[in-house]
């Protein structure tokens, strides 16, 4: 469905703003601020490099006009006249698919099947061989990146009530599907036909840079992929260590080989951060490490923690702890990239996705996720205030209120970064203090 004529570039924006449109891929920068820049570049973010997860692909297999239209209107919103796709070399039906259908000044940009491709910083110097500077953004060298499934919001022109996600892993259909925002893990994981273990532990996102979340858990606007696992497996091992148990091997067991420095893809763009100096510096403190210059970059991809250290060590959470609290302390420092290491080590140390595969134990489950056109009607959903960078949006229904499907709930305060939340099924609410909760009197949604 193509977007509805707008007189202005403003009022577009205003519009993508009411409709709550958030980055899809999982951080939810409200996309109306995004798009209030100027680029040269933008960049269609369909790299989707986290093993087991489908959704991006999917959707443009179904939906590649729609797709490329919200696409179109983003990049006449921030001017740019170069449109780049990226997508997989592998998916060739993809891009097949998309090709003939690229708007003026467009171009496909075959992705190597690796991770994290989808990182928007290598992602940025896949497609136009520009470094975005240490602790900066895409705009910065001229350039925006949207998700799959932001554009296709963009072009449907609505609010966005519902959000199409993978549910992968243990369980006995692996599938994409479209839900309403709101509905929780556990019936997401019934839309595969249940888990294939007994006690599973399910993954918000997926198993690199995942969480760990509760089966009566609301899924938000963000929400990628739903991975289930055996609670078991050494992934979820993983994710359960607390920080006492991370600190105290680290600082015994660390033997500073800098594995996780040499495959870290913000090194090897050239940023400051060595993460075997983060895990060096567990051992000078008793109560907290050091702030030590460079974490402040880190990305969290974990493939430090996951594929490089060879001790089965956690240097991503040594080095996210280090940036929180340089945070919190309010120490940034302003450092320069190297300017060449990209070019010298990057396309020789990218990490394929089957390796990954192999190393995190996932051959067992199937890597399918064919999207399932199964309208599923919940009778109630739960809607954080909350589902974006920025403050929680403001509750403008009180509870007792009845509300249709695609009805504003709540809103961002006037100036306040953020993004609105609409109604994703029809019914009564009940307004609590980080929350909605709507309950269907038709059990139909």
């Amino acid at each position: 469905m193509a977007a509805s004529p707008v007189t202005s570039a403003a009022a577009r924006r205003e519009r993508i703003a009411a409709h709550g449109v958030v980055g899809a891929g999982g951080a939810g920068f409200p996309t109306h601020v995004k798009l209030a820049g100027r680029a040269e570049t933008i960049i269609l973010n369909g790299a989707e490099c986290e093993p087991l997860l489908h959704k991006d692909k999917e959707i443009l297999r179904e939906y590649p006009r729609e797709v490329l239209a919200g696409l179109r209107i983003a990049a006449e919103l921030v001017g740019a006249r170069d449109i780049a796709v990226g997508v997989k070399e592998k998916y060739a039906d993809v891009i097949g698919k998309l090709t003939p259908l690229l708007p003026a000044g467009g171009r496909m940009v075959p992705l190597t099947d690796s991770y994290p491709s989808g990182d928007e910083f290598i992602l940025v110097y896949d497609v136009t061989g520009k470094i975005i500077p240490p602790g900066g953004i895409p705009l910065h060298v001229g350039c925006v990146v949207i998700n799959v499934e932001t554009a296709y919001n963009i072009a449907r022109d609505q609010p966005v009530t519902d959000t199409f996600l993978t549910v992968a892993g243990a369980v006995h259909d692996p599938v994409t599907v479209c839900v309403p925002v709101g509905i929780t893990y556990a019936e997401a994981l019934a839309l595969a036909g249940g888990a294939t273990c007994e006690d599973p532990r399910v993954l918000n996102g997926g198993v690199m840079m995942g969480r760990l979340v509760a089966l009566d858990e609301p899924i938000t606007k963000t929400c990628g992929g739903v991975i289930v696992l055996p609670a078991e497996h050494p992934v979820v091992t993983r994710y359960e260590r607390n920080w006492q148990h991370i600190a105290r091997v680290g600082a015994g067991a660390c033997d500073q080989c800098s594995f996780c420095t040499e495959l870290c893809p913000r090194y090897l763009l050239g940023h400051p951060i060595e993460p075997h100096k983060a895990m060096r510096s567990l051992g000078f403190v008793e109560d907290r490490e050091p702030t030590v210059i460079g974490t402040q970059f880190c990305c969290e991809c974990n493939l430090c923690t996951m594929i490089a250290c060879p001790e089965d060590l956690d240097p991503k959470n040594v080095c996210t702890r280090n940036k929180r609290q340089l945070a919190a302390d309010g120490q940034k420092w302003q450092v320069a990239a190297h300017p060449y290491r990209a070019e010298l080590l990057l396309a020789s140390r990218r990490a394929p996705i089957s390796r990954l595969v192999i190393k995190l134990g996932l051959r067992q489950f199937r890597n399918v996720g064919p999207l399932a056109d199964r309208q599923y009607r919940p009778q109630r959903v739960t809607l954080p205030l909350k589902q974006h960078v920025g403050a929680p949006a403001a509750p403008v229904v009180s509870s007792g209120a009845r509300v249709n499907k695609g009805d504003l709930l709540a809103r961002p305060a006037e100036g306040a970064l953020g993004a609105a939340v609409h109604a994703s099924i029809a019914g009564v609410c009940q307004v609590l203090d980080d929350r909605v909760v709507i309950v269907s009197e038709s059990g139909e949604g």
